[in-house]
């Protein structure tokens, strides 16, 4: 159902409970949008009442004459069904529910909120909330909400999910003086969710950057398809909570328990675009940089300033994050070797010494401007008599209006001293920030934002000829037996079944059978105990490696038998998984874990029994297209042994793309599939493949 293009800029507002009591919300409600200065027009409802505030008010929404865009409802719960019907049958096509007591307060008030939303899809009526703050669009301008004051008119839009964050943010605003474009309380989320709010603000001419916070994700596969289109147009920052160890779900996988839900969350954000900050202070030091400065062209720092000990620590600051400092041409340092004095550092970071002034300070600050290599500049100073604040801040303004084409960030260290400086800076739209690593961290988010409008909107996904049938024979099979989690013979018939490589496997449930195959396979073998309710099989001593003989195989079977009926009395044993031995190779980890908002996560890794410990892994999203896989397996320390280290060949790095993109295809068009480990995986030199020794596959009930 399409959004109203006048959904936070309406040319005329019913505000349904509006009151005379200045401590009602109705009242408050009201009160704030006639002040904000909004000029459409504005109908009270409210059936005791002629007159509130000056403007003729209405019983019934129903009676006011003529078309209404918007209604804001800030009666009790129980009514306002009622008056989301009344609101559609006038033909009203949006809604701000700011009520509370809807599913946030129990069953009853579930079914409250179903109903509200039954009401809006029958009347083609879109709401936001219910229990909201409301919204503030400083461009329109509207403040319809129960807020203490109007936001200030700037560039980035914001979306929480939390009411009590947006007023706490409002009020800090104003102080910190930024500017919105959209200020929206999202609250419950019961129709218009934080998807939408990235749709409306990327076809918002007066938003330059998104920001959310939020808690949780409606729809994930809906919100992925949205923020991927989202992010190439404008940046997209966001703070997500609720991730701690605590919430995330137990798994009996190794990629299960490797992958909790941060790290869902931080993987599908990086796959998509978005920027995610971990902190308040972080989001809007992102979100300032972004609405108010250029896309930098690299991400080399050159560091100006007339302090020689906070320069130092930036430059630390800026290695440590990932950025490299700038390599100043010999032109540039020439330049500021003959016309700064002989204690100046000129090699970046360019130390102009403390008893410097302001005419001394610009030269420093434009010759480096002028480098080719410097693609962003941080001009920090602390507090001299000789250099004050405010024509540092001047300069810094002055360039801005120039037109350079460079971030420029400024750092001022100290504290009363640089206040006017500090907020006249963030007034003319260049961050600011008190300590150096504030600083660096923003680069840092515009550096990764200039990286992320080089990615391709859509890639395309690799598809390899399988053998969809057999996968689902195998899982129809188990599921009727009730078994959750597939046999081994059968994960490795559906790894085999997908074209990733495995040896041959077979079930066997007697010592003869596993006798007589073995001689078939040809020694050596290994035997590893079949059960659904054993799945690290080592670690009971349910595995037997290099049976090089029919004795061996034979007693190999017999004792883990005994071993297992022993230690396990109550598990469901089948027989033995025999297995033709393969030469040894370097030991991976490949698997899938099922997030139950953004879908099938990818796995890569350092494999064999430490792999839980060592976790040498990274993550991608299914389905993954080829650019992901490279950067999964670039991002593992195991990448600097399998390039080639000390004379070791480099490893199939080939082979190993395969196998992840196979993998990525399976748990695709098998969603059932809610955990899945390969380990180990065993690579060889280039050339040589890589084989799946041991696959676990867990899938869900029908």
């Amino acid at each position: 159902m399409r959004i109203p293009k006048n959904m936070f800029s309406p040319s005329t507002v019913a505000v349904v409970g509006a009151s005379r009591s200045p401590e009602k919300i109705g009242n408050v409600v009201l009160r704030n949008i006639l002040q904000s200065g909004y000029a459409g027009k504005v109908f009270p409802i409210n059936p005791n009442a002629s007159e509130i505030l000056d403007l003729k008010t209405y019983p019934r929404i129903s009676e006011v004459d003529g078309e209404v865009d918007q209604a804001i409802i800030t009666i009790p719960a129980k009514y306002v069904p009622d008056a989301l019907v009344e609101c559609g049958e006038k033909g009203i096509k949006a809604a701000v529910v700011i009520t509370a007591g809807f599913k946030e307060v129990g069953y009853e008030g579930v079914q409250l909120e179903k109903q509200c939303v039954e009401i809006c899809r029958k009347y083609q009526m879109r709401m936001l909330g219910p229990n909201v703050l409301g919204y503030i669009d400083t461009w329109t301008p509207i403040n319809a909400s129960f807020s203490q004051s109007m936001a200030l008119k700037g560039s980035i839009g914001l979306a929480s999910q939390s009411g009590a964050l947006c007023t706490a943010l409002l009020d800090w605003s104003l102080q910190a003086g930024i500017g919105f474009s959209k200020f929206i309380s999202v609250g419950n989320k019961a129709d218009l969710t934080e998807s939408d709010m990235l749709e409306i603000m990327s076809e918002d001419p007066t938003t330059r950057v998104i920001v959310l916070y939020i808690e949780s994700v409606v729809n994930g596969p809906r919100f992925i398809n949205v923020a991927q289109r989202v992010t190439r147009k404008k940046p997209v920052v966001v703070l997500k909570s609720g991730v701690s160890e605590a919430g995330a779900r137990a798994a009996s996988s190794h990629t299960g328990a490797l992958a909790g839900s941060d790290v869902a969350v931080e993987t599908t954000f990086n796959q998509m675009g978005i920027l995610r900050a971990h902190s308040l202070g972080e989001l809007f030091n992102i979100a300032i940089a972004l609405s108010s400065q250029p896309v930098p062209k690299g991400d080399s720092v050159v560091v100006v300033t007339n302090a020689g000990g906070p320069g130092v620590l930036t430059a630390d600051a800026i290695e440590t994050r990932g950025l490299r400092m700038a390599s100043l041409s010999p032109e540039t340092i020439t330049k500021l070797r003959k016309n700064l004095p002989e204690e100046a550092a000129v090699n970046n970071p360019v130390d102009v010494v403390g008893d410097a002034d302001v005419n001394r300070y610009a030269f420093g600050l434009r010759t480096v401007l002028d480098d080719p290599n410097a693609f962003n500049i941080i001009s920090m100073m602390a507090p001299t008599a000789l250099l004050p604040p405010e024509e540092l801040a001047d300069l810094l303004i002055s360039i801005k209006r120039e037109g350079v084409e460079k971030p420029i960030i400024g750092v001022l260290v100290g504290g009363p001293t640089m206040k006017k400086a500090s907020d006249k800076l963030m007034a003319s739209g260049i961050p600011c920030f008190t300590f150096p690593e504030d600083g660096v961290e923003t680069i840092v988010g515009l550096n990764k934002y200039s990286k992320i409008l080089a990615l391709p909107i859509e890639e395309e996904i690799p598809k390899y000829k399988v053998d969809k049938q057999k996968v689902k024979r195998i899982i129809e099979e188990a599921r009727e037996v009730g078994s959750a989690t597939l046999l081994g013979s059968e994960a490795m018939a559906v790894a085999d079944a997908y074209g990733i490589n495995v040896p041959p496997t077979r079930l066997v449930t007697t010592s003869k059978q596993a006798t007589e195959l073995a001689a078939e396979m040809d020694y050596p073998v290994a035997l590893k105990v079949s059960s659904p309710q054993i799945l690290h099989k080592t670690d009971i001593g349910g595995v037997k490696l290099n049976l090089s003989s029919a004795e061996e195989v034979e007693a190999a079977f017999v004792n883990i038998m005994d071993l297992v009926s022993t230690r396990f009395p109550s598990a469901r044993i089948y027989g033995c998984d025999l297995q033709k031995m393969v030469r040894p190779g370097f030991e991976l980890i490949m698997g899938s874990s099922k997030d139950l908002v953004f879908g099938s996560l990818i796995m890569f890794g350092l494999g064999g029994i430490f792999a839980n410990f060592l976790k040498d892994v990274s993550f991608g999203l299914a389905p993954l297209p080829e650019r992901v896989v490279d950067d999964m397996i670039r991002q593992t320390k195991s990448y600097t042994i399998l390039r080639g280290v000390r004379g070791v060949k480099p490893y199939d790095v080939d082979a190993i793309r395969g196998m992840l993109l196979r993998l990525s295809q399976l748990v695709t068009d098998f969603p059932e599939i809610t955990e899945l480990d390969i380990n180990p995986v065993f690579v060889y030199p280039e050339g040589g493949g890589c084989v799946a020794l041991d696959v676990k596959i867990i899938v869900s009930g029908k």
